[in-house]
């Protein structure tokens, strides 16, 4: 079922690539932004997290955590953070039970691969409600970030 604007996020622990377990319900106090992104060295993938790295000082300012999450393992995750340079934590979703959870998973993706993660995108308040979900069925699209930023923006 898909998660929406609304509802309490489901609450979820991964692996970031510093290989520390990052638990949802434990940023409480703080807006979340949750990009869901397919494979970490892709086109699209890239321009979608540099365009967030690059525009990270808006989120920051807004008292948002900003995570990247993929099916990766955090090996890949993080030789991915350190050649783009990213000033974000990305999230190992490598069993794919948070992808599945948020329904930001494809049954089947390009060359026949399985259980991969949707491009989509959630913000959560500091309560931990969903206050914008956008969960893209074309992999070639970007989130819609300025609803994201003026969603942010509404909360403060």
């Amino acid at each position: 079922m898909a998660v929406a604007t609304g509802q309490k996020a489901p609450d979820f622990t991964l692996f970031d690539t510093q290989k520390n377990k990052v638990t949802l319900s434990e940023q409480k106090g703080k807006n979340v932004v949750l990009l869901f992104f397919p494979l970490a060295f892709t086109g699209v993938c890239t321009k979608e997290l540099c365009s967030v790295r690059d525009n990270y000082e808006f989120y920051n300012g807004l008292s948002a955590d900003v995570y990247g999450i993929s099916v990766d393992s955090v090996f890949t995750l993080d030789k991915f953070k350190q050649e783009q340079n990213l000033n974000f934590s990305l999230l190992s979703d490598f069993n794919k039970a948070t992808s599945k959870e948020y329904d930001a998973l494809y049954d089947n993706f390009a060359f026949d691969m399985q259980g991969v993660s949707k491009r989509a995108a959630f913000v959560i308040d500091k309560e931990g409600t969903v206050r914008y979900a956008e969960v893209l069925e074309n992999a070639g699209e970007l989130p819609n970030f300025e609803a994201i930023q003026n969603t942010l923006q509404s909360l403060n």
